[in-house]
């Protein structure tokens, strides 16, 4: 790619206004946008950069956009700040029967009248132009492009500049790429079966743990996590924002829940897999350790844990009727681990994935596991997901993941998620040294904590699987022997 094709100007004036109309039909509706339910009143323009020129054949604008709904309060109809969103918007004359799916609409007035303006993300060139910037480490107005190896490269400030991380990767030409069309909550570009691309749909300022993490564990040579190869940052009033991560491709992968339903089908255990897995968690959370800051959870952060813990079940209760009857005894595994850190007990906090699951879990042909998507529950503060906490949240959300796909799958193999809740725990144990069910309070507030929030979840976006959660929640009521 040429500095000729690539153009270091903002897109024209008048592109937002143009979108408008469309973009608050086509944006709900993707799986990614997080004010479901609430209608869009709005958008204001956070920036825009032009990568092709609109008035070529193909013309491509990199958007961040604030959507502003409304919500409403006990004193009536208010106006949220409005969450920020990434789009790559391509326009055309007219859409081959191709991008049909990516369909965003018709321009009527603008800089771009008269053209068809869809998800540039479906089409090869405009994903090709990514790469490129990529591996030439472009700067495109305020976009920057990185790549692992040299000086300027790494989060490590709010301005985006760290160290090096050795892990400087080639990138090639002529990677052929295609949009993984899995709903998920970003979207994601594999490039020839060598490099996987994330594009961050809802972006926030600042440091993000999807890059962050890696990077740190790249740092310390741990194999469980690929290394990030590139990134996309966004530099905006003198703060960065991290919009994409380049990885490789672990070709012939296959994430966890996939084969954990595979194996349910077949009537097979997945013990084995299980403590692997447990082995593998326990490695990444020992490089975490070793390489950023841990610190100890005392009486009053236990306590100020426990009270996070209580007022999510009271918000999940007034929600969902079907808890109410269940609070009561939920609300014990909170109460038990104050009154343990009342007792003097402290716990080390470190970071962590922050959303463990056995989707985020990638198995190789060979057999090694590996973690990936270290963004944490994005609907949560970005300041929120970096901080340290107990090693024992990610270990409760894949015994709850164990859970999930015990009662999903078409066989039902009894005993299966309690065998792989234990052999995951005891891999664990032999990777990490130590056992998480050794401290059973603070395992049984976390585990409940999640099957809380699994319970709100499901019975906002899903209630055919609200079930799930709920068995969990009747078996967590009821307390455990001494």
């Amino acid at each position: 790619m040429s500095e000729a094709v690539i153009r270091t100007v903002t897109s024209p004036p008048g592109l937002l206004a143009s979108l408008d109309p469309l973009l608050r039909e086509w944006l709900p509706r993707q799986r990614w946008f997080a004010g479901k339910g609430r209608p869009v009143t709005g958008f204001s323009l956070v920036a825009a950069t032009e990568l092709l020129p609109a008035d070529s054949r193909l013309g491509l604008h990199h958007v961040l956009v604030r959507a502003h709904q409304q919500y409403a309060p006990a004193g009536g109809a208010a106006q949220e700040p409005g969450d920020c969103y990434q789009l790559l918007i391509g326009t055309r004359e007219a859409l081959p029967p191709r991008l049909a799916p990516a369909l965003i609409g018709h321009v009527t007035e603008g800089p771009a009248a008269g053209r068809t303006a869809y998800d540039a993300l479906y089409d090869t060139r405009p994903a090709e132009v990514l790469l490129e910037a990529l591996r030439t480490r472009a700067r495109i107005g305020g976009l920057r492009f990185e790549r692992g190896g040299g000086t300027e490269t790494g989060p490590g400030t709010d301005t985006g500049t760290g160290t090096g991380t050795g892990t400087d990767q080639e990138i090639r030409t002529g990677l052929v790429p295609r949009l993984m069309t899995a709903e998920q909550s970003n979207s994601s570009v594999v490039y020839g079966d060598t490099f996987i691309l994330k594009l961050l749909r809802r972006i926030v300022p600042g440091i993000n743990p999807d890059l962050e993490l890696p990077l740190a564990l790249a740092r310390e040579g741990c194999p469980r996590v690929p290394a990030p190869a590139g990134w996309m940052m966004a530099d905006l009033a003198g703060r960065s924002w991290v919009l994409g991560v380049l990885q490789p491709y672990l070709q012939g992968a296959t994430d966890g829940w996939e084969l954990a339903l595979r194996e349910l089908a077949k009537g097979e255990d997945f013990v084995a897999e299980a403590r692997a897995l447990g082995r593998a968690t326990a490695e990444v959370h020992t490089a975490l350790a070793r390489a950023l800051p841990t610190v100890t959870l005392g009486h009053a952060q236990a306590r100020q844990l426990a009270e996070g813990m209580i007022e999510r079940l009271e918000e999940a209760a007034r929600a969902v009727p079907l808890l109410r009857s269940y609070a009561p005894a939920l609300r014990t595994a909170f109460t038990a681990l104050a009154d343990l850190a009342g007792e003097g007990r402290a716990w080390t906090a470190q970071r962590v994935h922050g959303d463990l699951h056995l989707g985020q879990c990638l198995r190789s042909p060979d057999g090694e596991w590996s973690l990936i998507d270290f963004e944490g529950e994005p609907a949560k503060p970005l300041a929120e997901r970096r901080l340290p906490q107990p090693a024992v949240r990610d270990v409760a959300g894949m015994l709850r993941s164990f859970d999930y796909a015990a009662h999903s799958a078409d066989v039902r193999v009894p005993g299966w998620a309690e065998s792989c809740r234990a052999a995951y725990c005891t891999g664990y144990a032999e990777a990490g040294g130590h056992d998480p069910r050794t401290d059973p309070v603070l395992l049984r507030a976390y585990e409940t904590d999640k099957a809380v929030y699994e319970v709100l979840y499901e019975a906002r976006h899903r209630p055919d699987w609200l079930e799930v959660p709920l068995a969990a929640v009747r078996r967590l009521s009821v307390p455990e022997p001494a």
